[in-house]
């Protein structure tokens, strides 16, 4: 019988690079994604929109600058942040070190009509 668990190794998941953020899919389903987004220094995600998503950053590791409604605020490690449909929002890694963020999203924004 095979087994119905899914699971992954999100520490051999990671990737940085010099260029741009990296978003990692962790698991898709027809109804959400959920990703590993990783942010060397300086690096961001700009500021967007989605008009039916809500869409939830876990800071794993580092500190995360988050922009979500024209409100800013720096969180760390164990804070999570939601950005609810509709809301502008974008994060940013301001530090020195890396920025590790687990990102969940819903309804998946292809399923999402």
């Amino acid at each position: 019988m095979l087994s119905r668990m899914e699971y992954v190794d999100l520490f051999g998941q990671r990737q940085f690079s010099a260029e741009k953020l990296q978003k990692i899919p962790v698991f898709v389903s027809e109804r959400m994604l959920f990703d590993q987004y990783c942010l060397g220094p300086g690096q961001a995600q700009r500021v967007h929109t989605h008009d039916a998503e809500d869409k939830v950053y876990v800071v794993l590791e580092g500190e995360a600058l988050f922009e979500v409604g024209g409100e800013r605020e720096l969180l760390a490690e164990g804070s999570a942040v939601i950005a609810r449909a509709g809301v502008p929002h974008g994060v940013r890694n301001d530090s020195d070190s890396e920025l590790v963020l687990l990102v969940a999203m819903a309804p998946r924004p292809d399923a999402a009509g």
